[in-house]
């Protein structure tokens, strides 16, 4: 049986969908035109994409008008924030970002 989780996370796996919402927390309330200009794929693409954020409740419309608006709605993310990786201690995890940062950095000074 599918949780409410379940589909956020499909929603997730997909760089595209990853791009949009990140378009979206960058500037809230964009068009399905606005969010086309910055991505090399077709219209009607956003336009499944965004379905597929909508049903997982990531992305929230509203009618302006004529227009239809996109929100960003960041409660399904923080769901998982709070299952998944609030469980952990903050200062480990913390800690391993640091490490990580720290050797793709000196990984690129090396380059």
């Amino acid at each position: 049986m599918e949780t409410d989780l379940d589909g956020v996370f499909k929603a997730l796996s997909d760089a595209s969908r990853r791009a949009l919402l990140d378009r979206l927390q960058a500037k809230n309330g964009l068009t399905l035109g606005e969010l086309c200009e910055q991505h090399d794929m077709s219209r009607q693409a956003v336009a499944k994409h965004l379905a597929i954020l909508e049903s997982a409740g990531l992305v929230v419309p509203v009618w302006r008008g004529r227009e239809k608006l996109h929100y960003l709605n960041p409660v399904p993310i923080n769901d998982i924030y709070t299952r998944w990786v609030g469980k952990f201690e903050r200062g480990r995890l913390q800690a391993l970002y640091n490490l990580k940062q720290a050797l793709e950095e000196q990984n690129d000074d090396q380059t």
